[in-house]
């Protein structure tokens, strides 16, 4: 007797919600790879990694402390932004080959990336302008 196996069809408009929310831990990897995604292994590891440097350098600057998270972050709302972007298509050849549905991106998902490209872009930017100030001045600005 043969089991018949229901395939789940993956929702690019959440995938993208979860990347741009909770992208710094690598939820829309567990969503879409679960857990033989080495990308989700690489999202969590920033967290024991910023308690590993904030155990062998106690007096570095906060900032470095949060630096792998910070990092893992933005690259959540770069995710967030390659999974929107993608053709629904491709989307599909890619993640749901065997769901028998298509999926059908509406304007919810323009606001998510509207949000992540805001969110994204403005945590760079202070990120680099304090990695700046910390390497130059010493955190003489801040």
């Amino acid at each position: 007797m043969t089991e018949l196996h229901q395939v789940r069809h993956k929702n690019k408009t959440l995938a993208a919600l979860l990347a741009f929310l909770l992208g710094g831990i690598g939820a829309q990897r567990l969503y879409l790879g679960g857990l033989r995604d080495r990308g989700l292994w690489a999202h969590l590891a920033a967290l024991p990694l910023s308690a590993a440097i904030s155990a062998l350098w106690p007096h570095a600057d906060n900032f470095y402390h949060l630096l792998p998270i910070i990092i893992s972050g933005l690259i959540g709302c770069l995710e967030s932004l390659m999974i929107g972007l993608s053709s629904d298509e491709k989307w599909d050849a890619r993640h749901n080959p065997a769901s028998g549905r298509s999926s059908d991106s509406q304007w919810p998902l323009a606001i998510i990336l509207v949000a992540s490209m805001m969110l994204g872009a403005g945590s760079l930017i202070a990120t680099m302008a304090r990695l700046f100030d910390l390497l130059y001045t010493g955190g003489a600005y801040g």
